[in-house]
């Protein structure tokens, strides 16, 4: 059925659908008042809210509804059905919501809902956010949601404060995704979330007996909770010439400018390292324009996370679009204008961005007295060794719920959900971390859906065809199912990681076997 406005579709719900019509928990796109609408069937309840997940656009009658929710297709961005609420990162903004109305088989949608004012909560006398990443947005969010009135400062090491990293690898640095997408939030947010935001004033010190925080500035600030979230920083390479001023890593924003900006105009490109972000890196140079060379000491890219049959799938897919590899060997020096090769060969580059792995910034914790181990180590509540401090993203070392091992996960997804589960945590709510990891990776046309957590498996096995950007790929540990992979199977990765949530591993099975 056409939209009754222009861009819109399917029925125009102000003027009613059948209630016999919908199906339990699918959702029906729509339209009403002008907006595109998602109506969803919930037992003898309809709820209406709107149709686009606020963190890409995401598609939300194409999502799957679960316990009262609704999950974006795309990065999994999880909202509340009765409220609009986003409750799971990505997305950090809220949906409209609508009022319904049924009478006998007809349903219609009405007015949009006035949002209620949240009631003050009792909480922390003031909270201190260390570190201006998606660990530190996703917590000032759900502080706020949650109803604290309290004082919050963020203090973060850049420019501009918050940003959204994975598209500094992706769209940002191909080229087409405009400035504007890039923060999370704001100034202007900020002052509305009544934030004092220090992003170029970081912490040096932190004093846990007094509770106060030195930044570098000189300034002290006291805390009755701190979330110690700084991320991580790109490691180097210890070879000759990776100090030289064409050698870059890509972390922030003025990263993402700097390779932007020494781009133009350039041919060759060396991409160190076939990590996720290193081929990211590449794909994104291909579309500006550079010939670009991968080296990387690994026999297949990515294999040792997704598997050898994936990893030479998205070998030949960059292979595709120009990039060349050169694979078993590293970098022993790098030159003026080329790149020499353990292997004897010397690559010619303009340009050489290092994409070798980070490292979590746990120096200020460690010398605060904090308990580290390859990061912070935290319960599942967040909460570090130190009184009142709570530690999160990818510093944080936390027991995962699934395996009860202690992992630190360098995901963007985690790392904001970790934030809203530690804003929780410190109003004194239940916040058990359960969270299943999810990221997603794009090269060039083929988008990877991750969700749950294998570091090694035993055995993996791809249902469908990777050729045709149409599969599953299972990773199995002891017979059980620890991740999921999805190439163009949204649906699939969603009801996966629900399944998974709920711990229900027959439902994962017949998921993922069909």
């Amino acid at each position: 059925m056409g939209g009754g406005a222009a861009g819109l579709s399917g029925p125009d719900l102000e003027k009613g659908v059948a209630f016999a019509s919908l199906e339990e928990a699918k959702p029906l796109l729509g339209h009403a008042h002008g907006e595109a609408v998602v109506l969803v069937r919930v037992g003898e309840d309809v709820r209406a809210i709107g149709a686009s997940c606020t963190h890409y656009g995401g598609p939300l009658a194409e999502g799957v509804v679960v316990d009262g929710t609704i999950r974006c297709p795309w990065h999994h961005a999880c909202f509340d059905l009765a409220t609009g609420e986003a409750v799971g990162a990505p997305a950090l903004a809220d949906l409209p919501c609508f009022e319904v109305a049924r009478q006998g088989d007809l349903v219609q949608v009405r007015t949009k809902k006035v949002a209620p004012e949240r009631p003050a909560v009792k909480g922390p006398s003031s909270i201190v956010i260390v570190g201006a990443g998606a660990a530190g947005a996703a917590c000032v969010e759900s502080l706020r949601k949650h109803g604290y009135a309290g004082p919050i400062t963020m203090l973060g090491a850049e420019e501009p404060g918050p940003v959204d990293r994975p598209n500094l690898s992706k769209d940002y640095l191909a080229g087409t995704a405009p400035a504007e997408w890039i923060p999370l939030g704001t100034r202007e947010r900020y002052a509305t979330l009544r934030v004092d935001l220090a992003p170029a004033d970081p912490a040096i010190a932190i004093d846990t007996k007094s509770k106060t925080v030195t930044t570098k500035s000189g300034k002290k600030v006291g805390y009755g909770a701190l979330l110690y979230a700084p991320g991580a920083e790109p490691s180097r390479l210890p070879i000759e010439g990776a100090d030289r001023p064409h050698v870059l890593t890509l972390r922030s924003l003025a990263d993402a400018d700097t390779i932007i900006e020494r781009a133009q105009g350039k041919k060759r490109a060396v991409v160190v390292g076939a990590s996720f972000i290193g081929l990211e890196v590449a794909a994104s140079l291909v579309t500006r324009g550079l010939h670009v060379h991968v080296v990387a000491p690994e026999r297949v890219p990515l294999g040792r996370v997704v598997g050898d049959e994936v990893g030479a799938f998205l070998r030949t897919v960059h292979e595709g679009k120009g990039t060349t590899f050169h694979l078993g060997t590293k970098p022993k020096a790098i030159r003026e204008s080329s790149v020499e090769l353990e292997s004897g060969e010397v690559l010619p580059a303009d340009l050489v961005v290092l994409g070798v792995g980070v490292k979590p910034r746990i120096a200020l914790a460690a010398a605060a007295g904090l308990e580290v181990d390859d990061g912070v180590v935290v319960d599942a509540s967040l909460r570090t060794s130190a009184e009142g401090v709570w530690a999160a993203g990818d510093v944080a070392r936390f027991p995962e719920a699934r395996s009860g091992e202690l992992v630190r996960i360098e995901h963007w997804v985690v790392a904001e959900r970790q934030g809203q589960a530690a804003a929780r945590a410190m109003l004194g709510q239940p916040s058990t971390f359960r969270d299943v990891p999810f990221f997603w990776s794009v090269h060039h046309d083929v988008i990877l859906a991750y969700v749950g957590h294998a570091p090694k498996w035993d055995r993996v096995t791809v249902q469908g065809s990777l050729e045709k950007r149409d599969a599953t790929i299972v990773y199995e540990t002891g017979g059980t199912i620890t991740a999921v992979a999805t190439i163009n199977r949204d649906t699939v990765s969603l009801a996966v990681e629900a399944a998974l949530e709920r711990g229900d591993r027959a439902a994962v099975e017949r998921l993922v076997r069909g």
